[in-house]
């Protein structure tokens, strides 16, 4: 479920909202990879809890180390089509992590298809009927 976040609190205190993207709060299981150039230094499984454009905030099994490039991979809650489900690569840069979880700050996005569906399979495994237009 995709809701807005509109929690303005930071730390139990209600203060000017600094962010300028808008949040949607996201529940969905994420899988996280910290990059150490091209070797995978860590890799894990957290929950994200709220999502922009600009980055995204998650739970972490470990505290992460700010600065260090990351990748994101999650299920998107929305089907393509109303039948292909998604999935969302997300590759930014850790900028702010605690015991709970951690900020990572997007520097790029995409949607990648997922499972049979993406590839017009249907329920048989053929491919679907085509016509060439004459």
């Amino acid at each position: 479920m995709i809701d807005t976040y509109e929690d303005r609190s930071f730390n139990g205190k209600n203060e000017r909202e600094r962010r300028t993207k808008r949040r949607f709060q996201i529940d969905q299981e994420v899988r996280y990879k910290m990059l150490y150039g091209q070797r995978i230094a860590e890799t894990g499984v957290g929950r994200t809890f709220n999502i922009s454009s600009g980055g995204v905030w998650f739970t972490t099994e470990n505290m992460l180390t700010s600065g260090m490039p990351v990748e994101l991979s999650m299920t998107w809650p929305v089907l393509l089509n109303d039948s292909c489900p998604m999935k969302l690569m997300i590759y930014g840069c850790v900028v702010r992590s605690n015991d709970k979880g951690a900020a990572v700050a997007i520097e790029r996005y995409e949607f990648r298809t997922s499972g049979a569906k993406a590839f017009g399979h249907n329920a048989s495994g053929s491919l679907p009927e085509m016509r060439l237009m004459s």
